[in-house]
Parts: structure tokens; C-alpha cells; sequence
């Protein structure tokens, strides 16, 4: 099995430019035969919390339908970064497209003081599979939260992929939290994040891959774009540049 985390540089606030970018991703992924894309948090916007009510959407717009369609016929799961709304407000969510399956969304549950005032606590889900492999995901500030790394090991995940938007300070600290949560647990992690400018400072890329031990199997760059591939069987990485 193949994983790719991808390592974007979002346009600010600007969803059908981030759209045809993510695209370009999925292609050259899906060319070097993964079998899921992951991209970091808000990746369709970027990690602009203040934009996040007027860009807020869900996952029906008909904008995602490219999405859903290269998922069909290049039978590839791809996970994209959106605020979405509900009746209880604001999420932020990971929309996930998956071949000839309905769309499902994966928002976060534990959100860090800052990002209280704009959105609200949602759902993650649970029974994820890639490849009849049991995965589970974590969006950015969850994996500070020894709860969720645990309940997605109590789910029998084998692997916890994780979608941030990291900044240089914070990049450290996730590096170390993840692989000391793919030791504990026994989990094979991945990191997607962000590289540019965002609301909260320039993110620090390096996005990363962690084998069950918790040992480094292979990171991105601080500034450039890219795909971390993951062969899960082979457990080695592949660079792939944009």
C-alpha cells in the first residue's frame, strides 16, 4: 500500500485556485501509483481562521465533484482540508472522497484555545480503511491530545496520518509527539503540512513519515512543495517534486 502526504502552499482564501492546485497533486500521486493522498489542514484555504465563516461550505458543493471523479477512475482516496458548516457552527474538517463511495467528513474534536472563537468541536470518524488496512486520522492540535492517539489505537488503526498546519516554532514539538505516539501505540504516522504564510506565522513544512517504532523513515524539505510517498509493505519513502 501507498500513502502520499502532500506539502502545499495554499493560495490565501482562495478555494477554485487551491482546487485546480490540489489536482495537480492528485495526478502526479496517482501516476506513482498511491493509493490515498493526504493534504495538511485547510488546504483548500488555508489556516486563516478569521476567513473561515464566509469560506465555510460542505461536503456536497459541486465544486469537489473533480475530486470524487479522479477518485472513481483513478482509484484513489483523497482527503482535502475545509472549514464546514453545520447547525452548531464552524468546523474544521477534512473531506474525504473515496471510489464509488459517498463523500464523508472527518472534523475536528479537540480544538486549541485559539481557535475557539471560530469554530466548534465536530466529529471524527472511525472505521476508515485504505486497502482493508485500518487507519484513523488526526487533525493538527488532536495530536497533542493523548485521548485521541489512543482511542484510534483501542480502534485497531495501523496507521494515523495527520493533517496540520504547523508553524516553524510548532513543527518540533508535532515531530515529537508523533513519533513517540507511533512507538507507543505500535502505529505506522504520517504528517502533511503546510509550508507559506498562514494566519498564525510561516508553516514549517517537513512533512514526515514514522515507521512502528517511531523511527524517522524519511521528511520534506522547510520551503518547498511536495509528496511523501509511504510504501507501507516495503516501509520506505519516495520524494516525488511538484
Amino acid at each position: 500500500m501507498k500513502i502520499g502526504v502532500t506539502q502545499t502552499r495554499p493560495v490565501t482564501g482562495d478555494i477554485p485556485a487551491n482546487i485546480e492546485y490540489h489536482k495537480t497533486f492528485i495526478a502526479l500521486a496517482a501516476m506513482n501509483g498511491a493509493d490515498a493522498i493526504i493534504f495538511p489542514e485547510l488546504s483548500l484555504t488555508g489556516y486563516e481562521p478569521s476567513l473561515a465563516k464566509e469560506l465555510a461550505t460542505d461536503a456536497t458543493d459541486s465544486r469537489f465533484d473533480p475530486f470524487q471523479q479522479l477518485s472513481d477512475a483513478k482509484q484513489i482516496i483523497i482527503g482535502v482540508g475545509v472549514p464546514t458548516k453545520s447547525t452548531s457552527g464552524i468546523h474544521i474538517s477534512m473531506v474525504l472522497f473515496q471510489p464509488n463511495n459517498p463523500r464523508q467528513v472527518n472534523s475536528k474534536k479537540y480544538l486549541h484555545a485559539d481557535e475557539e472563537p471560530f469554530f466548534v468541536s465536530g466529529n471524527n470518524i472511525s472505521g476508515l480503511a485504505i486497502n482493508e488496512t485500518p487507519i484513523a486520522l488526526a487533525i493538527c492540535y488532536e495530536i497533542s491530545i493523548p485521548q485521541h492517539a489512543e482511542n484510534a489505537s483501542k480502534s485497531g488503526a495501523q496507521v494515523y496520518i495527520a493533517s496540520v498546519a504547523k508553524t516553524v516554532k510548532g513543527v518540533e514539538k508535532a515531530w515529537t509527539g508523533l513519533s513517540d505516539i507511533a512507538g507507543k501505540y505500535g502505529m505506522t504516522v504520517l504528517m502533511s503540512n503546510s509550508v507559506g504564510m498562514c494566519e498564525d506565522g510561516e508553516c514549517g513544512g517537513r512533512s514526515a513519515a514514522w515507521n512502528n517504532k517511531g523511527i524517522l523513515l524519511g521528511e520534506l524539505n522547510d520551503i518547498d512543495e511536495g509528496i511523501l510517498m509511504l510504501d507501507t509493505e516495503k516501509q520506505t519513502v519516495t520524494e516525488i517534486s511538484i
